[in-house]
């Protein structure tokens, strides 16, 4: 009986082998019929030059077509191409593409995020490839990962496996100067709102003014999608920029003798309070304000992968490989806006100008309060580490150590002012949950 159930099954799996390759077989030779072999014209060879002259890109940059339509991820975006667009604005975006090569190779400015950005943009603005397009690489990997909100999640799980919440834990005080940054998230609120925008778009915009890419992906795909390419690119500009944007407006707001203070060694923290940290925040989150566990869930599942000192696996994997692989995905497809067709358009103009006036306002907040409290406390406090509460982590914090050390080499400052940088992370998350709640 065994042995005839077997045959019986045996056979039936044939049988439906056979039929499957068969479809499969008639489907292909229907699909062949379709795409025929189109009937070969003989051309001389002044007709192949020309024709090789059509595709090239150098005729696509004099010559523009008035049918040529916009590169979009999703295909019912785009639009026909101002003849602007094709030619010279496409000339434009590839010089501030090899500008913003120039900052990340020579300068040094952030290059991690630099380097893949810029590429992204280079690839972008090529005429003819349709890189940007639903089926090109970068429209692939935008729809990927960033339309539904996933990098920015990913992100965010690495950024916690990389923080030490010890500075903050063993000088609370310094969150004040991560809520004091955030001013320009408001600031670039309002900013927007008096230019046109909506509130439920300018709230989406607004998230530029703390430097937070990830947050800021987040909250336009769910608030402004339309808007979501400018305001990843404008986010994650400032966040390339920070050494460029922050320095000029630390020095001018300090004196020499503010810049050289040195503050006191920060006390150990123990295991036990950095376990239990991201668990408090993630709870205070889930009871107080859920739309914004997403982030701080993700955040909180890092760091606390890192303190348990058991999943070393997962937490090296987290702060290396995930976020580096993220990383090159975010970066190009964030490129993918630095099209002519996208960005120099005037609202995307206008959307970089707040994000600019807005990131300053909350670097400046940020030092301001920090004087104030260095005025107060009974401990000295370096009103440079203020500006580390934008939520650029480490690269703030990074910044201010720089900023100290030109004054001083000796006054090392980098783990005072990863404190308010880490409560920046935090301010903006939270930030991002209240204006979600307003628009539920």
């Amino acid at each position: 009986m065994k042995n005839k159930f077997l045959i019986a099954l045996f056979s039936f799996f044939v049988l439906s082998s056979t039929m499957i390759a068969s479809e499969h077989t008639t489907s292909s030779h229907e699909a062949s019929a379709k795409h025929e072999k189109k009937e070969y014209k003989s051309k001389t060879i002044g007709e192949l030059a020309v024709s090789f002259w059509q595709t090239t890109g150098l005729n696509a940059l004099l010559n523009p077509n008035d049918t040529e339509m916009t590169d979009e991820p999703n295909p019912d975006n785009a639009r026909k191409m101002t003849h602007f667009e094709q030619s010279l604005g496409r000339i434009i975006m590839i010089i501030i593409v090899f500008i913003l090569f120039y900052l990340a190779v020579a300068k040094n400015f952030e290059p991690l995020l630099l380097i893949p950005i810029a590429f992204g943009g280079l690839l972008a603005n090529i005429p003819l490839a349709h890189m940007g397009g639903p089926h090109g690489m970068l429209g692939i990997i935008y729809n990927m990962g960033i339309a539904n909100e996933f990098f920015p999640l990913l992100i965010f799980m690495g950024v916690g496996a990389m923080t030490d919440f010890g500075p903050l834990l063993a000088n609370p005080k310094t969150a004040l100067l991560g809520g004091a940054a955030q001013f320009g998230i408001f600031g670039s609120l309002v900013g927007a709102v008096m230019i046109g925008f909506d509130l439920q778009t300018a709230s989406a915009i607004s998230i530029i003014g703390g430097a937070d890419g990830p947050t800021s992906i987040f909250i336009a795909n769910r608030l402004a999608p339309e808007m979501l390419g400018v305001i990843a690119v404008a986010a994650y500009s400032y966040m390339a920029l920070v050494p460029v944007i922050q320095p000029p407006i630390m020095r001018a707001l300090t004196t020499k003798e503010e810049r050289l203070i040195k503050m006191p060694t920060l006390r150990k923290v123990n295991k036990i309070e950095k376990l239990f940290f991201p668990l408090v925040i993630l709870m205070l989150s889930i009871l107080v304000l859920p739309e914004s566990t997403p982030l701080i869930g993700a955040f909180a599942f890092g760091n606390f992968a890192k303190e348990t000192g058991v999943v070393d696996r997962l937490s090296d994997t987290m702060q290396n490989s995930l976020i580096n692989i993220v990383t090159i995905f975010l970066g190009l497809g964030v490129g993918s806006k630095l099209a002519a067709d996208k960005f120099l358009v005037l609202e995307t103009l206008g959307i970089m100008v707040i994000g600019l006036l807005a990131f300053s306002a909350g670097t400046a907040a940020g030092v301001l309060m920090a004087k104030v409290m260095n005025k107060y406390s009974k401990t000295p406090i370096n009103p440079l580490i203020g500006a580390a509460g934008v939520s650029a982590v480490p690269m703030a914090a990074r910044v201010v150590n720089k900023v100290g050390m030109d004054e001083d080499k000796k006054n090392v400052l980098l783990m005072h002012a990863m404190g308010p940088n880490v409560a920046g992370v935090i301010g903006s998350a939270v930030a991002a949950g209240v204006l979600l709640s307003i628009f539920k």
